[in-house]
């Protein structure tokens, strides 16, 4: 006599169904949480950015040499002079923007002489921001007179503010005067 063997076909049970889903949940949430970070990493990439290139851009300024533009007498000379650019007197944009972005004009860049200001760093952004910069300085041709390059943002428009700065000043090696930049940033609540 044969013995036949049944084969059954079985489904999963409901708790086998229940543990995938939990742990899809639990993938899911990890994805949600990643992606969240990697935005705004990306976002305040562009405060670095902006502010590292104030920064590059008052060192140049204080390396291009500078003249009085008095008359010279008949024989005279005129020595050189190294400076930083002055304070740049508007912000840009001048409210911090919340949760959104801001496209500046060229006008709000073009502020300042060419001793002084954003004209003066041959500073502009042509794309949407969503931080608001500044530059200031203390002194401008003293050892020790120093900048500071600041971005301020409200990422996430809760009218907290999280600030990025860089600053720099001037040093003196031996007879030399040279501009050292931080070589990192201050930050503060960088995800706000």
């Amino acid at each position: 006599m044969r013995t036949f063997k049944r084969i059954r076909t079985r489904g999963f049970t409901l708790v086998e169904l229940m543990i995938v889903v939990a742990i899809i949940g639990v993938l899911a949430a990890l994805a949600i949480y990643g992606v969240r970070k990697y935005l705004m990493n990306a976002k305040t990439a562009e405060a670095k950015e902006g502010i590292g290139r104030i920064a590059k851009d008052a060192s140049s300024a204080y390396d291009r040499e500078g003249m009085p533009g008095d008359t010279l007498t008949l024989g005279g000379t005129a020595a050189v002079n190294n400076r930083l650019c002055g304070t740049a007197t508007n912000l840009v944009p001048t409210a911090i923007p919340a949760g959104r972005k801001y496209q500046s004009t060229p006008a709000e860049w073009n502020e300042g002489d060419f001793a002084n200001g954003w004209k003066c760093l041959k500073f502009t952004m042509k794309d949407p921001q969503y931080y608001q910069y500044q530059y200031s300085t203390t002194g401008t041709t003293a050892a020790g007179s120093a900048f500071s390059a600041i971005a301020s943002g409200d990422l996430d428009g809760d009218s907290e503010t999280s600030q990025f700065i860089l600053g720099g000043a001037i040093r003196t090696e031996g007879t030399e005067k040279v501009v050292v930049v931080a070589p990192n940033f201050t930050e503060s609540d960088p995800e706000e």
